[in-house]
């Protein structure tokens, strides 16, 4: 009511939430599954789930395969599916290669820059990388299965956008 008298009180341009599984339930999934980036990418690039699904599965299996660092291990021994979770090092070329930019908001040392806010990022179609989780952001609205931006407080890692 009074926050007017708050010199240190910011307005917060939070983006409106809609519930948006990505087609995870029309494909025939059920359940909870630690499948954000599939549902992210699948909103933002247009792409049917199971398509995108199935693409990161194979990427999964081709880098354990391929690799012998701690990640192709825990692929190894959990197994290859997506709905695991993902790891930058197998789903950034995926993304990059649907024609999407990679724009870093942080840096070593330098703390919070961006936040999850409309004030804060660009217009367009994004995926949004914040702590332990992946967004999409289209026409000013994240589309996801919760609000993870925690009231416009959850700080950005860095996001792709569509070229």
């Amino acid at each position: 009511m009074f926050s007017f008298l708050n010199l240190f009180s910011k307005s917060r341009q939070t983006f409106p939430f809609q519930l948006n599984d990505g087609g995870r339930e029309k494909a025939g999934f059920k359940g909870g599954a630690g499948d954000c980036v599939v549902r992210s990418i699948a909103i933002a690039a247009k792409l049917p789930y199971i398509q995108v699904y199935e693409d990161l599965r194979k990427a999964n299996a081709s880098y354990a395969e391929l690799r012998s660092d701690r990640l192709a291990r825990r692929l190894n021994s959990k197994g290859s599916s997506p709905r695991n979770g993902n790891h930058r090092n197998v789903f950034h070329d995926y993304i990059l290669g649907l024609d999407f930019e990679w724009v870093p908001t942080m840096k070593i040392g330098a703390g919070c820059q961006v936040h999850l806010r409309s004030d804060e990022l660009p217009n367009g179609i994004l995926i949004v990388k914040v702590s332990k989780h992946l967004t999409a952001i289209v026409d000013g609205v994240i589309l996801d299965t919760h609000d993870p931006s925690r009231g416009g407080t959850r700080c950005v890692y860095g996001y792709y956008i569509q070229k």
